[in-house]
């Protein structure tokens, strides 16, 4: 029996306290994929809305194996010069102005074009070789000798073309250069591919990979992830910074917090905003009233400072809970929330 290329992936006991130990909540059934993954050397379609873990999955896979990370960042038009490979035209233009004399060489005592061309034929097509081949992620991820996890992060953002073009590393691990001919996989990469559900995704794509939905997790979860994410924040605090944020999720809101829902990810970001203060609130976040529904962001809400926090919260006197609360922003620079 073959020698396992990841060992650390063949338990799934192993793979739920390794991830854990480096700051990733792995759940039961995402340890069972990735374990899956590892076994049958099958690529992994994460799916789910942004910021619940996707991304981080592949990046933490890649600590606990000790293994490069090479990642592909999916945009509309990305082809396969940017994805798999690309000739140096540049390097095979400077070598032919340098291989002048010795082409000269080759060429000498040739009689008439036929001939002249049968010689150079006889030489090869040395430019088009390995050497002048540029690997992008795809290829560069293949080309590593003791494995790789390759990222093809927001797949549903490409174009259905480029899933065509991912076809055949999934399935085989190889690509096929029309000039050199096709390229096995060196060593078979760990492959996940992540999806904010944007848009369908071809069932020739979603056939060649195991499947994991992570949705927004539980307010037990999700106190866990803040927990190994921010060990230094107080416990009482990261608790109910959760359920407020649970309570935003809950809104009928078009747009709260620049997402249509606040991610596990802006969640963890509250909590390492702050170093030293406390909250403003004294009672349990609940879940928000009906009147809050209908009251727009910019309505009855003044602002608080609490040193490097501002919390916008319900003044209405007659609601003295955290389920008031609209917005969390930095105070510098603005950059957590728009007004």
């Amino acid at each position: 029996m073959d020698t396992p290329l990841y060992p650390q992936l063949g338990d799934i006991d192993a793979i739920t306290t390794d991830f854990g130990a480096a700051g990733y909540i792995c759940t039961p059934r995402i340890a069972t994929v990735v374990y899956l993954a590892a076994a049958l050397n099958k690529p992994i379609l994460v799916e789910g809305p942004p910021g619940v873990g996707k991304t981080e999955l592949a990046k933490t896979c890649a600590e606990v194996i000790a293994k490069p990370l090479v990642r592909l960042q999916c945009y509309e038009g990305l082809d396969e010069a940017k994805a798999l490979y690309e000739w140096k035209y540049g390097k095979q233009l400077l070598y032919t102005q340098i291989l002048k004399e010795q082409l000269g060489d080759i060429l000498e005592g040739a009689q008439g074009l036929k001939q002249s061309i049968q010689r150079l034929h006889s030489t090869g097509d040395v430019f088009y070789a390995k050497e002048f081949l540029e690997p992008r992620p795809l290829l560069r991820a293949m080309e590593q000798n003791d494995g790789a996890v390759l990222l093809i992060d927001e797949i549903d953002k490409a174009d259905f073309e480029f899933e065509s073009l991912l076809l055949e590393v999934l399935s085989d691990y190889q690509v096929s250069i029309p000039e050199i001919g096709t390229v096995q996989a060196r060593s078979k990469p760990m492959v996940f591919l992540t999806s904010n559900d944007t848009r369908d995704l071809s069932d020739a794509l979603k056939r060649r990979c195991l499947h994991l939905h992570i949705p927004f997790p539980s307010i037990e979860l999700e106190s866990r992830i803040v927990t190994a994410r921010v060990p230094e924040l107080q416990e009482r605090l990261g608790d109910q910074l959760v359920r407020f944020v649970h309570a935003v999720r809950e809104l009928d809101l078009k747009r709260p917090l620049r997402s249509p829902r606040p991610s596990t990810g802006r969640a963890v970001w509250y909590c390492c905003t702050p170093t030293n203060w406390t909250p403003v609130w004294s009672t349990t976040p609940s879940t928000c009233c009906s009147n809050t529904r209908k009251t727009s962001l910019r309505q009855r809400t003044r602002w608080v400072s609490c040193s490097s926090l501002r919390m916008c919260y319900d003044s209405n006197p007659g609601q003295q809970s955290t389920a008031g609360l609209y917005k969390v922003s930095a105070r510098q620079g603005h950059s957590g929330i728009p007004g």
